[in-house]
């Protein structure tokens, strides 16, 4: 055989063993992330979910894919995107951003393994049999968020100017929606508080309901909702131009000029849900998985907004924030 015919069929026969060692190799199990937010609101979320990953021994593109679906803010989406993620064949399928996540997920498929952050109560939605004990495919994080409606309207009383009209935003479209509403409504009530409501799902919605609390004056509550999540510096800018002393559920819209924010510390929720996925993966069902419920809660109080709003923060509520803005 001549020299340049050897080299040639040792080339072939190279490369013929390259491509079977590739056949041969295992796919990468694939992740699915649904959520009803934006991507670019969950930029370092993701981050902390990728760490809780690591912890776990994956790392996106070496072991693992991440494949996200993200409905912007429209719901009625969710449904065919869960379905996208559900031909992919995922290992486990993420969702956040809502109970309406959830709903999608579980209509999508009862096979794959689901990983969830839930807004409402787990069991009363019907996803887990129980806390310690889930059952079925699904487990995850509950963010005990009607218990922290309460918190934000005590610590929103003691920032605005004293007897001012408490105003609270809300998007109707959110199927979580109307039990987060009930749960202010209790929260008004035990502490003697009248609350107004306001409607937006839209942009100008979001206009609109500004130019109405400007004409009624006083203080605005910002629902936890995946929608307002995606227009943080609308808000916070409206809020700064009509003067409103407003709460809301996460430090990004105090980080973007908001006044205060007080909710579950997310990227600790995310570094765990990512272990949890990564336990998954590596063999462990969802039903022996317990539902776990969040420690820590983050307290963020920007004191450059509340000078321009003529506002004194009391020493009470400084000392126990956990993030103080200046």
């Amino acid at each position: 055989m001549r020299r340049r015919d050897f080299i040639k069929a040792v080339a072939g026969s190279s490369v013929a063993w390259s491509l079977a060692a590739r056949a041969q190799q295992p796919a990468m199990p694939i992740i699915g992330i649904l959520s009803s937010a934006s991507s670019s609101a969950y930029s370092d979320l993701l981050g902390a979910f990728r760490h809780g990953l690591k912890e776990s021994g994956y790392v996106e593109g070496q072991n693992v894919i991440i494949e996200s679906r993200w409905a912007e803010g429209h719901f009625e989406r969710l449904p065919e995107l869960a379905a996208e993620l559900v031909q992919l064949r995922p290992a486990v399928i993420v969702s956040t951003g809502g109970s309406s996540n959830l709903a999608a997920q579980a209509a999508a498929s009862a096979t794959i393994p689901h990983v969830f952050l839930s807004q409402d109560d787990p069991v009363k939605v019907g996803l887990v049999k129980s806390f310690n004990r889930p059952g079925g495919n699904a487990t995850g994080m509950s963010l005990l968020t009607s218990a922290l409606v309460a918190k934000r309207l005590e610590f929103l009383r003691q920032l605005a100017p004293a007897g001012a009209p408490i105003s609270y935003l809300m998007n109707p479209q959110a199927p979580e929606a109307e039990p987060h509403w009930q749960d202010m409504q209790a929260a008004a009530r035990e502490s003697g508080q009248e609350i107004g409501v306001l409607n937006a799902s839209s942009e100008s919605d979001i206009d609109n309901a500004f130019s109405a609390l400007a004409r009624r004056g006083g203080a605005l509550i910002v629902s936890t909702d995946a929608f307002f999540v995606s227009r943080v510096n609308q808000i916070v800018v409206l809020a700064a131009y009509n003067k409103i002393p407003a709460i809301y559920d996460r430090r990004e819209f105090t980080a973007a000029g908001g006044l205060i924010s007080y909710g579950t510390y997310l990227p600790d929720v995310y570094r765990q849900v990512g272990v949890y996925v990564g336990r998954i993966i590596a063999g462990a069902k969802p039903s022996d998985l317990p539902v776990i419920q969040p420690t820590k809660f983050d307290l963020v109080i920007n004191l450059k907004t509340a000078k321009a709003l003529g506002l004194t923060v009391p020493p009470g509520v400084l000392a126990i924030a956990d993030e103080v803005i200046e």
